[in-house]
């Protein structure tokens, strides 16, 4: 799993949004750095399953996405989904959407 961190400089950002380029059209988990989130009044980890879609100034967007949740593994994003790049702490293209894991 790829770490990014969040106290990073321009250089790392264009390195990061290179490397998302070439992911485009590819399914990846990423972790973001909040603790926790709430949306549509789930509360859940920051963990999102979903085919990079766009890459551009700052941001990531995926779609579908999964919301990687305790009670509902598989939910399934509405929307597409955009993540700041300062918010991602860490990524993989190595796990599926479709695996389930243990969040608690």
């Amino acid at each position: 799993m790829s770490k990014y961190k969040p106290d990073h400089n321009c250089g790392e950002d264009e390195e990061l949004l290179e490397k998302f380029r070439k992911l485009k059209g590819r399914q990846v988990l990423i972790i973001t750095n909040a603790v926790q989130l709430n949306l549509l009044g789930q509360v859940f980890r920051p963990i999102f399953c979903g085919t990079v879609d766009e890459v551009s100034g700052g941001h990531i967007t995926l779609t579908p996405v999964n919301v990687k949740m305790v009670n509902a593994p598989f939910y399934r994003f509405p929307f597409p989904l955009s993540i700041p790049l300062e918010r991602i702490t860490a990524f993989s293209t190595e796990v599926p959407c479709d695996l389930v894991f243990p969040l608690t």
